[in-house]
This record gives structure tokens, C-alpha cells and sequence, in this order.
């Protein structure tokens, strides 16, 4: 179909057909009621035609064959009407191989919804048990996706993508005398035969039992530790910080850093979509380019940054197969898939010991609103546990940790060997920073 359309295309045009198609399930249980239960299928088109240095998009939620010559006929009309720009274009194969990658589960494309809500009571049924001080389980979920992408263009670009996952996840609300404290966990794989209920249910509860009694502590200036799924999180950040088109516009606190030392020497932090145990990975980015693995900061020394074919060409560089979008509604822009550091020799127990007094950061809240990708200040409030001698001691909570984007990189003293791919662009791993202010009482 996307072969149909990209042939359609003038004398003096460039035409991209970007076809895809998937389907979207989530079950939510609550006391042992099914609460709510949404499957979604959605199939799509968006095209792009570039001529006489003009692009147009014009995309539709259908894949009749009448359908796709109205939206063809579409992004011509658009392109007629946009302003010419010496970037603008589509990219040319560049001679990359893809990797071949099996990221598709038939068991998931066949797997019936009443197993799937099986799964989400029996999740929901150990967490209760888990714990006598397990207060509620607040949520309990099963949740799956798959898609399949074709993308051709009349440049001779010729790629496709197909992938599935899911997850089950439950929030569970632990209390002892008084107080509550409520934490989340989970488990995600390719199929269902990769989940295992027993893992999302053991880390909510612990999460949640190793917070009571949780207290705000005293200001300090103190080394910080940060579990996986915080520090995902704030590599999420750096992937998006270092995106070219960010860098172009000057809103990136990397803009201008190209060979600086911007971390220290044990940091060295990649995107690569060719890994298979990553959530995003990918053959081909949203371009139809084979996807590769792009080295961003090696030993502390910013080496570059990602690109679609239109940033590559605003730079003056090549692209890095790095376009990524939000589906066949929007055009590719530059952005991480599989962003993450390689990890260190020490566990996680070890870097607690080697830091010996300190902060172990277990959630954040207001990242987005609390760092400015620009500037790069760093002030989000935290909850987790303080470590004496390197041992867990007291909860804490009701704080802010506080520092710079750039700081906390080069004050990176320690990172741990326990890398884990989470449902999203970035991957987590324990990180040990030297200093950084905590506000409390």
C-alpha cells in the first residue's frame, strides 16, 4: 500500500508514505471487580511531499485507496503553500544495513482478553497478600500494545517495523499505625509468557513497606543516590536535551558543547535502538533509515547529538537515523529511542557502601516543572530512605534535592552495574553523585 502511493508521485517530487496500524488494551481491576477494559485499533496514513524546496503533510485515519489519494492530493496542496527552506527534503538511503531484530510475539496478537483480565485480578490478589501492613492496592493493571509501521518513499527508501509488549503494574498502599505510603511496581515483556506478577507485586509492596514511618529530615548537603527508575527517568531528559533540533533552536544546555567535558570520566551515555530488550527498539527509525547506535557523551566528552534528516541538514551533518514520531498524525522530528549509560562494576549495594552516608532517591515529583532543560537547574521534591555506613536506615520524605543538570553529571562519582530497560525511551541503572543539597526541616 505504502509502495502503491510513493509511485504516484510527479515528475519534480518527492513523495514519503508512512502506513501503519496496531492495537492498544488495557485493563484496570479494583476489589476483585473488573473496572474498566478499553481495546483500541487505529490504522492511518501520513504523507509527505517535498517540491521545489516546500514540504507538505496531510495524514488520515484510513487506509482506503481513495482515502490515500485524497491525502496524497492533500500534501501537495500544503506544500504549495509552505515556505521554501534550503533543509528541507527527504532523506536517500544511506547504505546502512538494518540489524534484524525479533521484537514480535504471536502469543500477545492471540492472547484472549479474558486471560488478560485473569491476570490483572491474580496481580491485584498478591499484592493483598504480600503484606500484612498492604492497606489497599490502589491499582492493578494489564496493559498491551502491538504495530506494524511500512514506510516507503520515491527515493528508494523501503522499510518496515513491527513490534508487541505489555506489562502488568499495581500501586500498592502500605501503612502502619497512622501513616501510609503508597509505591508502584511492575513487570514488562515482548509476550505474556515474559511477565511475571510475582516481580510487579514484590517491588510495589517493598517500595511501599520500606517507606512507613517516613519523616522529613534535616537540610544537608550530602552524596545522592538514585535508584533505576529515577535515574530513567533524568537520562530521558538528557536524550531530549541533546536531540539536534533542540541544540539548533538554542534550548539545550548541550547548544555549542560539541568535545567539552560535560560529565565525569566514568560517564559515557548512548542511544541504541538495535538493542532488543529496549522498550523503543527498532530495524528503522521513522524515516525509513536503519537504526544504529549513536555515542552522545563518551568518558565524560560530548561527542554528539541525534538527528532526522531535516536537523542533519540545518547542522551541516549527516542524519543519525534518530527520527522519531508520535504516530501517522505528526511528521519525524530527531529524538531518543534507547538512551541510556553503560554501566559500572558495582552493584547496587556496593555503591551505597562505597559512598557510605548519603540520600536513596526511590520517586521524584515535579521533574518537568523543576528542571529547565535550558539552563539546566535541577530543584524536584523526592522521597526515599537515608543510608548510614552504607546500610538503608530512615525514611524520609517531604523534601527537595537541588543542584544543576551540569553539576550533577560531572559530580557523577559512581554508576552501578544493574542496567534495567523500562517502558519508555530510557533506561535506568543506580547512580551515585557525590553531592547535592537536600531541603527539609
Amino acid at each position: 500500500m505504502a509502495s502503491r502511493v510513493a509511485g504516484w508521485a510527479r515528475d519534480g517530487e518527492d513523495v514519503e508514505v508512512y502506513v501503519s496500524r496496531g492495537t492498544d488494551t488495557e485493563v484496570r481491576v479494583y476489589e476483585g471487580e473488573v473496572e474498566s477494559l478499553s481495546s483500541a485499533t487505529s490504522a492511518g496514513v501520513g504523507v509527505r511531499v517535498v517540491s521545489g524546496g516546500r514540504q507538505g503533510f496531510a495524514y488520515a485515519g484510513s487506509l482506503d485507496i481513495e482515502v490515500l489519494a485524497e491525502t496524497l492530493a492533500e500534501a501537495r496542496d500544503n506544500a504549495a503553500f509552505a515556505g521554501p527552506g534550503a533543509w528541507v527534503g527527504l532523506p536517500e538511503p544511506d547504505g546502512h544495513r538494518p540489524v534484524t531484530l525479533d521484537l514480535w510475539r504471536d502469543e500477545l496478537a492471540g492472547y484472549p482478553t479474558a486471560r488478560k483480565v485473569d491476570a490483572a485480578l491474580d496481580l491485584e490478589r498478591a499484592v493483598r497478600a504480600a503484606d500484612s501492613r498492604v492497606r489497599q492496592v490502589e491499582s492493578a493493571s494489564w496493559g498491551d500494545t502491538w504495530g506494524e509501521v511500512a514506510l516507503v518513499s520515491s527515493l528508494g527508501v523501503r522499510a518496515s517495523n513491527r513490534s508487541t509488549a505489555c506489562y502488568l503494574a499495581a500501586v500498592a498502599v502500605a501503612g502502619d499505625g497512622d501513616g501510609a505510603q503508597r509505591a508502584s511496581g511492575y513487570s514488562a515483556g515482548r509476550g505474556p509468557s515474559e511477565l511475571d506478577s510475582s516481580k510487579a507485586a514484590g517491588d510495589a509492596v517493598s517500595r511501599a513497606v520500606r517507606l512507613l514511618g517516613a519523616t522529613k529530615p534535616r537540610s544537608a548537603h550530602l552524596p545522592v543516590v538514585f535508584e533505576p527508575r529515577v535515574s530513567a527517568q533524568l537520562i530521558g531528559l538528557l536524550g531530549g536535551a541533546l536531540s539536534g533540533e533542540t541544540v539548533l533552536k538554542g534550548i539545550s544546555l548541550f547548544a555549542d558543547r560539541l568535545g567539552d567535558q560535560v560529565a565525569a570520566g566514568g560517564v559515557t551515555l548512548v542511544d541504541d535502538p538495535t538493542e532488543p530488550a529496549a522498550w523503543r527498539a527498532a530495524c528503522f527509525d521513522d524515516e525509513g533509515m536503519a537504526c544504529r547506535r549513536n555515542i552522545l557523551i563518551e568518558g565524560g566528552v560530548l561527542r554528539g547529538y541525534l538527528y532526522d534528516s531535516t536537523s542533519a541538514r540545518r547542522a551541516g551533518t549527516s542524519s543519525t537515523a534518530s527520527a522519531v514520531r508520535a504516530g501517522y498524525k505528526s511528521g519525524p522530528v530527531a529524538g531518543a529511542r534507547a538512551v541510556h549509560l553503560l554501566p559500572g562494576a558495582y552493584g547496587p549495594d556496593e555503591v551505597l557502601a562505597r559512598l557510605g552516608d548519603g540520600l536513596l532517591v526511590q520517586s521524584l515529583s515535579g521533574l518537568h516543572s523543576g528542571v529547565n532543560p535550558v539552563s539546566g537547574d535541577f530543584s524536584v521534591g523526592a522521597e526515599g530512605l537515608l543510608f548510614r555506613g552504607g546500610k538503608l536506615s530512615s525514611p524520609v520524605r517531604e523534601l527537595t534535592i537541588a543542584s544543576s543538570i551540569q553539576r550533577m553529571l560531572l559530580d557523577v562519582s559512581i554508576v552501578g552495574n544493574d542496567l534495567q530497560w523500562l517502558p519508555s525511551s530510557a533506561a535506568g541503572v543506580t547512580i551515585g553523585i557525590s553531592e547535592m543539597s537536600m531541603s527539609g526541616a
